[in-house]
C-alpha cells in the first residue's frame, strides 16, 4: 500500500505531468514539422533543382544478384542481396538538417516575443509602494536624525 502512495506521490508531481505533456505535444509537433518537410520544403527544393529530391533509391549491391531480380532497392532487399544502401542516409540526413534549420528559425522568432513581452513587462510603471512600507521608511529616516 505504501508503495502504491508513493507511486501516486511520484506519478503526480508536476515535473512528471509537465514531461507526460511535452512529450505529447512533442510528438505532434514531430508529426507537423515531418509534414511541413515532407509536403512543404522539400517539394520547393525539388521544383528548384528541377528535379525529384530522393535518395532513397541509391545503393551500391555488394553481392550477387539472383536472375530475375529487378535491380530495385525493395526487390534486392527482399531477395536477400547484400547492399549499402546510402541514398537513405542522406535523405534522413537532408530531412534532418532542413528539420533542424525550421525549428532554430521557430525559436528564434518565439525568443524573440519572449524578449518583446519582457521589454513590455519592464516599461510598466511598478506598482505604487503600500502605505505601511511608506510609514515604515518614514519612521527609520526619522530615527536616523
Amino acid at each position: 500500500m505504501k508503495m502504491m502512495q508513493e507511486f501516486r506521490a511520484f506519478a503526480v508531481r508536476g515535473n512528471v505531468v509537465d514531461l507526460a505533456v511535452g512529450v505529447i505535444i512533442g510528438g505532434a509537433f514531430g508529426k507537423i514539422v515531418d509534414s511541413v518537410v515532407g509536403d512543404v520544403v522539400m517539394p520547393l527544393v525539388a521544383w528548384l533543382i528541377g528535379g525529384k529530391l530522393d535518395f532513397s533509391n541509391l545503393f551500391v549491391v555488394l553481392g550477387n544478384v539472383p536472375e530475375n531480380v529487378p535491380r530495385t532497392l525493395d526487390a534486392l532487399k527482399k531477395a536477400g542481396v547484400p547492399l549499402f544502401a546510402y541514398g537513405n542516409f542522406l535523405t534522413i540526413t537532408l530531412n534532418f538538417i532542413i528539420l533542424a534549420f525550421i525549428i532554430f528559425q521557430m525559436v528564434k522568432i518565439i525568443n524573440r516575443i519572449k524578449l518583446q513581452d519582457e521589454a513590455a513587462a519592464a516599461t510598466e510603471e511598478a506598482p505604487p509602494t503600500p502605505e505601511d512600507i511608506q510609514l515604515l521608511r518614514e519612521i527609520r529616516d526619522s530615527l536616523k536624525k
